[in-house]
C-alpha cells in the first residue's frame, strides 16, 4: 500500500532529510587517507546524536540478512556496490567511496547516498560518479504527478546505459515515510509510461547504482550484506529522498 503524505507530513520529513544531508557532508569531509571506515561511522553517529535522531540502518535485518546491520552508515569502497559494513579498513589514496545514510526524527525517515574519491582521483572514477549523479537528477526530474514509476526508471537507466555502465540486477529505490522501505519499488531501469501512476504526496528514495565494468551481475560477501562487482570494477551510488508535489519534485535530503 502506498501512503500519500500531506503537505504537513512532507514538511516534517524535511527534518530527518536535513540530518541525513548534514551527516553525509560530515562524513565526506572527514574521509581522508588513513581514516578507517569505523572512524567514518563514528562521525555519522555523532551527527545523528547531536540532532536527536536515530538510525534506521542500525539493527535493520531484512529477510536476506544473516545478521542485523551493525552500523549507522553503509560504507562501500571501490568494487563494493552497496551495503558495505564499516570495518577497520583504512582509506587509501585514490579510493572510491560510497556512503549511504538514513535518519529517523519525529517519526519520519530520510535516506540518501553519495559517492566520492579520496586523495588523487582516477578520471574514470570521476566520470562514474558524475554519471551516477546525472542519473539521479534525471530520475528526480521525472518524478512528476501524472508520470509513472517506469518514467523514473527509464530516465535513470537511459543515463546509465548510454554511458556504458551496468545496473545491478534487482536493486533500486523505494517508497519512504514512517519506515525506511515502503511501497512502491523504484527500479533503475524500465519502460516509460509503465507502472504505478505518480501522485502528489508520494515520497520516494531514488537511487541509481552503477557498475563501471558494464555488467549487471554482482556477488555477496560472506557477511551477507556487502554487494560487489563480479569483475572487480568500481561502482558508484547516488540517492535522494524526493517528494512528489503539484509544484514539482522536492528533494528532502539536500543541504
Amino acid at each position: 500500500m502506498v501512503e500519500l503524505k500531506t503537505e504537513q507530513s512532507i514538511d516534517a520529513m524535511r527534518a530527518p532529510g536535513r540530518v541525513v544531508a548534514q551527516t553525509l557532508a560530515a562524513v565526506r569531509e572527514a574521509a581522508r587517507v588513513g581514516m578507517s571506515l569505523l572512524d567514518l561511522d563514528r562521525v555519522a553517529r555523532e551527527v545523528l546524536a547531536g540532532a536527536g535522531a536515530s538510525s534506521p540502518f542500525l539493527g535493520y535485518r531484512p529477510e536476506f540478512a544473516p545478521v542485523p546491520f551493525p552500523a549507522v552508515i553503509c560504507a562501500s569502497v571501490n568494487d563494493a556496490i552497496v551495503h558495505g559494513i564499516p570495518d577497520g579498513y583504512r582509506l587509501r589514496d585514490g579510493d572510491l567511496v560510497s556512503i549511504d545514510c538514513g535518519a529517523k526524527l519525529g517519526g519520519w525517515v530520510g535516506d540518501a547516498a553519495v559517492s566520492f574519491t579520496v586523495g588523487r582521483p582516477r578520471p574514470a572514477d570521476l566520470r562514474l560518479i558524475e554519471t551516477a549523479e546525472a542519473a539521479l537528477a534525471a530520475g528526480i526530474a521525472a518524478a512528476l504527478p501524472g508520470n509513472r514509476i517506469g518514467d523514473i526508471a527509464h530516465a535513470v537507466g537511459t543515463v546509465c546505459r548510454s554511458a556504458g555502465y551496468g545496473i545491478p540486477d534487482g536493486f533500486g529505490g523505494h517508497g519512504i515515510g514512517r519506515s525506511m522501505h515502503e511501497d512502491p519499488g523504484v527500479p533503475n531501469e524500465g519502460l516509460p509510461g509503465r507502472g504505478m501512476k505518480l501522485r502528489a504526496g508520494m515520497v520516494l528514495a531514488i537511487e541509481p547504482m552503477l557498475v563501471a565494468g558494464g555488467t549487471d551481475d554482482y556477488r555477496c560477501d560472506g557477511d551477507g550484506w556487502t554487494l560487489r562487482t563480479v569483475d572487480g570494477s568500481r561502482a558508484a551510488h547516488a540517492e535522494h529522498t524526493v517528494a512528489i508535489t503539484a509544484d514539482g519534485p522536492r528533494i528532502l535530503t539536500a543541504l
